[in-house]
């Protein structure tokens, strides 16, 4: 059972990595690009961090190393976004082993549920920030994020795993929690990058990762179910 959760999590999370790759050299990182214009042309502040989400939130400073433009940098963003879809992959087949089983479909409404818990609930309070754009201190938003997900993934299976009535309403309430208490936001919100370029991102963003939760999971539960009836 452990072998067939690895095999199918590096499957479905290679696919699901591909795809997603693809889908943000569509439109996410053409924004990105764009973005570093503004940023590379406004004066540099030593102390000065910046952060992003493409789909995998990572953070560098003007004075650290970054992958160089072109084939590196496409590289190692399709390494990142693999290594996150084996990661919510195993997630997602050890959810299956714990529930007996699964199907694309089901896939899908567990894809639709780890979007809304890893990506949707947290940027409702921390939206995919553009390179350039002000931030809260960091460790403050990875504490929120981290709340974010763990009241909302215990809402969601409270509401849709349990389903009576007053774990239901526990489970709304585990949802708003985060947002009644609030995310921690910067002094000002203002940017390097124009503010249409910044609502375009978070747009791109969001829509990107909601594809790549529904191949995910889809692929996850077919592949799960695939070679379960194998095994058998």
């Amino acid at each position: 059972m452990f072998r067939q959760i690895v095999f199918v999590a590096a499957l479905a999370g290679l696919l699901a990595g591909l795809f997603v790759t693809a889908a943000q050299a569509v439109r996410v990182l053409p924004l990105v690009f764009e973005a570093e214009t503004y940023e590379t042309a406004a004066p540099v502040e030593p102390d000065h961090v910046h952060d992003h989400d493409a789909g995998a939130a990572h953070e560098h400073s003007h004075a650290g190393w970054a992958p160089q433009d072109g084939l590196e940098r496409t590289l190692y963003t399709l390494l990142v976004n693999v290594l996150t879809g084996i990661g919510f992959g195993l997630l997602l087949a050890a959810a299956f082993a714990l529930r007996g089983g699964a199907d694309w479909q089901s896939g899908l409404y567990w894809g639709a549920a780890g979007f809304v818990t890893f990506t949707l609930a947290p940027a409702l309070g921390l939206p995919p920030e553009i390179p350039g754009a002000e931030a809260a201190p960091l460790m403050d938003r990875q504490v929120w994020w981290l709340g974010a997900v763990l009241a909302t993934g215990a809402g969601l299976a409270l509401m849709f795993l349990v389903r009576r009535p007053v774990w239901v309403t526990a489970g709304v309430g585990l949802l708003l929690l985060p947002h009644l208490i609030g995310a921690p936001q910067p002094e000002t919100h203002s940017g390097l990058a124009p503010a249409s370029l910044a609502r375009d991102f978070v747009v791109a963003a969001l829509v990107t990762s909601f594809l790549f939760w529904l191949v995910l999971g889809s692929l996850t539960g077919f592949l799960y179910k695939r070679f379960s009836a194998t095994a058998a």
